[in-house]
């Protein structure tokens, strides 16, 4: 009790990045999603993590988006203490320093913007940019990023482009958003060109799915998703 009274008045993430960068890569998913109703994302978030998911990242898109974050952080500091939720489509400092006030356990941009990485760096939160080249990665790798995201996955080559990155520098961990979906088929060719981790919107959270507020069957999917990702791997080592 003392420890979730301290995070919810320190402001201050409730992980730290070093955790959040190895849960991301032992579970292999992130889901991501937004929506302005508090109550809609609270559905999403515990259909997800009754899936077994223990990262979410909330895409800052429409106005107050950041007033929505912060109801569902605190929320689930009591509901799902485990559960590592950030915010995603930040695209300049302040933003940032926004969302990390309202506690986001972790940063995601879809451009590599320097003065990101030196205020989530100052506060020590994990911070994954938006690279589309290695020249991007690379000057990622140099500000600190330990995961970068490539995206629009899909438009940038996919999982080949990966795959191509991986060789001259193996020590490269990515996460492809865009572009990736809950089929074995999909997974397969990300995982086996060596991502660290996916981030998945619509493809896992579909526009039905929230429609029809079918959260059993979002929290199934989930659990497959993660038990295939946790298959393709374990037949890979």
């Amino acid at each position: 009790e003392l420890f979730r009274f301290l995070k919810k008045n320190n402001h201050m993430s409730a992980f730290k990045r070093i955790n959040v960068a190895l849960v991301m890569e032992e579970t292999g998913l992130v889901p991501l999603f937004y929506h302005p109703d508090v109550q809609v994302c609270m559905e999403v978030i515990s259909a997800c993590h009754a899936g077994g998911a223990r990262l979410f990242e909330f895409t800052n898109r429409g106005d107050f988006a950041h007033e929505v974050f912060a109801e569902i952080r605190k929320w689930a500091l009591d509901e799902f203490p485990d559960l590592m939720i950030g915010a995603g489509s930040v695209s300049d400092a302040p933003t940032a320093a926004i969302f990390m006030q309202m506690g986001a356990d972790f940063i995601v941009s879809p451009v590599l913007n320097p003065e990101v990485a030196r205020v989530c760096n100052r506060r020590k939160v994990l911070w994954i940019p938006g690279c589309g080249t290695l020249t991007e990665i690379a000057n990622a790798e140099e500000l600190g990023a330990e995961i970068v995201k490539i995206f629009p996955g899909s438009a940038v080559g996919g999982p080949s482009f990966v795959n191509a990155v991986k060789g001259p520098c193996p020590w490269t961990s990515i996460m492809p958003t865009g572009g990736v979906d809950p089929s074995e088929e999909n997974l397969r060719k990300w995982f086996a060109a060596g991502v660290t981790c996916v981030g998945m919107g619509s493809g896992l959270i579909t526009e039905k799915t929230v429609k029809d507020g079918d959260w059993k069957s979002l929290t199934q999917t989930v659990r497959t998703t993660l038990g295939t990702i946790r298959k393709l791997r374990s037949a890979a080592s």
